[in-house]
């Protein structure tokens, strides 16, 4: 299984906060079990919006032959048999919704995530952005989030967007490992780790939610389109 496979992900160079998006997507095989729709090469909220949107079409109109369907940052992977659905008549398919109205918004489920926000960067983010530590977890924490898209490592999520005054780049320097639980803070979003992995974002706090439980099913629990309130634990 690849739920939550992320492609066009903003931890890679080169990739950033962008409002171009494309009049339709970009369809593109993967390999030779998977199909990509590309709404946009830049992450930004429409193209978030439209990939989610999308992801849950595809799922609703159960397409002969897909085994999973997987929103990403901007764009969706479709995972199909080929054994029972051809690639050029699936993207036929594709193309026929996609050129159609675009799905409702659904919207998703709000969790409450507690966060220890004593990260090592968080006093250099609050300096970054011009305010105090108290006043920057107030900011960061004043609305709720959306999950963006979930991936990069085994229940890794993205979580945007916050307001222009609080967008920092990364790091200069990789961490070459944070620990699961580790909230993390760069280019707009807010991200969870669910296990050890090397980081380029700021670190700002600790948090006891995991969203990956391999013995899961699913392995994870939030879903892109759910909502994220980050609370002061206590």
């Amino acid at each position: 299984m690849l739920r939550g496979f992320v492609l066009g992900s903003d931890v890679f160079p080169g990739v950033t906060m962008s409002d171009d998006t494309a009049p339709l997507p970009l369809i593109m095989p993967l390999g030779d079990h998977g199909l990509l729709v590309r709404f946009a090469t830049t992450l930004s909220e429409a193209a978030n919006r439209r990939a989610v949107g999308f992801a849950a079409k595809v799922g609703a109109a159960g397409l002969s032959g897909v085994v999973e369907v997987i929103p990403n940052l901007a764009s969706v992977l479709i995972r199909y048999e080929p054994s029972l659905m051809e690639f050029e008549r699936l993207a036929g398919e594709v193309r026929l919704l996609v050129s159609g109205p675009e799905a409702d918004t659904v919207a998703g489920q709000v969790h409450s995530v507690p966060v220890e926000f004593a990260g090592e960067d968080i006093d250099e983010v609050a300096g970054l952005v011009g305010v105090s530590r108290t006043d920057f977890v107030s900011l960061h924490s004043a609305e709720p989030l959306r999950v963006l898209a979930t991936g990069f490592a085994p229940g890794f999520v993205y979580l945007g967007f916050h307001p222009e005054v609080l967008h920092v780049p990364r790091r200069a320097v990789v961490r070459s490992r944070v620990p699961a639980g580790t909230v993390l803070f760069a280019a707009g979003q807010t991200a969870i780790t669910s296990t050890d992995i090397p980081t380029g974002w700021h670190v700002i706090g600790r948090t006891a939610f995991r969203n990956f439980d391999p013995s899961g099913a699913p392995p994870t629990r939030l879903l892109a389109g759910d909502m994220v309130r980050f609370e002061v634990a206590s």
